[in-house]
């Protein structure tokens, strides 16, 4: 099976030849290629290079154009701090929406009209160009409540949770039509799948979460796979008490970050949801040694079961030993 196919058959929940092995690489992957991830993030040839070298390198089974979190939010005027060779961040201090009436006067940005957003389309259709149909090709778009939270500020969008419910509804509107559109352009380049980076979801409790984020979660889910796109929502941080809501989406692939355990992770899902995860990045994955990495995802098959993805909870640390990464595809290849 090429990875692509290997992937796609877990996601079915056909049986595949092996377990794919699906690692977010970032910084990582710029540092594979050598280059300062300051160019990784503005320049979607250099980003399609790096994540070719890092996939053929170590055999993975996918690559991806995850980068940063601030791609949308650059090209609706956001205030960007750039660094050299880290992620760009979002200025909350000068946050877009600081003054809520910002929020009428703003129009959804075209995503192919030369931003950031057109970047990353760019970036999955060069990544189909040069990966055919051996990898699986990522997109990638922010949720609705991560979204939010940069253009608003994340401590303004928890107060206003309580104190201006209706904004909140606004907000997640608009933030919604534009990931609507954005995922849209990556599967028209291309895309097998879109990611949805919904981190901020996993500070809100599950009353929050499914009043205001799952209803929103669930349209934006809809809507890519009505375009015919598959979907991996990726809640970073420890989602614990909204795991039984995040496997309701009906995402065809579901990221578990290391704060919550994988067993627990299972009876909350159910016994079908596809799993992703869920070594710890630091203590595991970059602290390990490859015999640990391999002992721990033992114990991580047998609690997840047969639909699961070799990946860590979180990206991989840029300056974690190769040895450590192998081993994770040397395990799901024997598995």
């Amino acid at each position: 099976m090429t990875g692509r196919e290997r992937i796609l058959a877990v996601l079915a929940g056909e049986k595949a030849d092996n377990l794919p092995c699906m690692p977010i690489t970032m910084t990582f992957a710029g540092d594979v290629l050598g280059v300062k991830y300051g160019q990784y993030v503005r320049d979607y040839r250099i980003m399609a290079d790096a994540q070719i070298k890092t996939a053929e390198t170590f055999g993975f089974d996918y690559v991806s154009t995850i980068s940063d979190p601030t791609r949308e939010a650059s090209d609706l005027g956001a205030k960007i701090e750039w660094y050299e060779d880290r992620p760009p961040a979002i200025n909350e201090e000068q946050a877009l929406f600081a003054d809520k009436s910002v929020l009428a006067q703003m129009k959804i940005p075209d995503s192919t009209a030369g931003g950031r957003m057109e970047d990353r389309v760019k970036g999955v259709a060069l990544l189909r160009e040069r990966a055919g149909m051996d990898l699986f090709v990522e997109g990638w778009v922010e949720g609705p409540c991560a979204e939010s939270a940069d253009l608003r500020g994340i401590s303004r969008l928890m107060i206003d949770f309580s104190d201006d419910p209706e904004f909140v509804r606004d907000l997640f509107e608009f933030t919604l039509r534009r990931a609507i559109d954005f995922a849209a352009a990556q599967i028209d380049a291309g895309a097998d799948l879109i990611g949805i980076g919904d981190a901020a979801a996993s500070l809100v409790g599950p009353r929050i979460y499914r009043e205001f984020v799952l209803p929103c979660e669930k349209r934006l889910v809809d809507a890519i796979h009505n375009q015919g796109g598959k979907v991996r929502l990726h809640i970073c941080g420890n989602p614990r008490r909204i795991v039984e809501g995040m496997a309701e989406l009906n995402c065809e692939m579901v990221d578990i970050d290391y704060p919550v355990a994988m067993d627990q992770a299972r009876l909350l899902a159910g016994p079908y949801q596809v799993l992703a995860g869920n070594l710890d990045p630091v203590r595991d994955v970059r602290n390990g040694s490859p015999e640990a990495i391999s002992l721990s995802l033992a114990r991580l098959q047998e609690q997840a079961g047969p639909h699961w993805i070799v990946a860590a909870g979180c990206e991989i640390v840029r300056d974690t030993p190769h040895e450590n990464v192998r081993a994770m595809v040397e395990f799901a290849r024997n598995h």
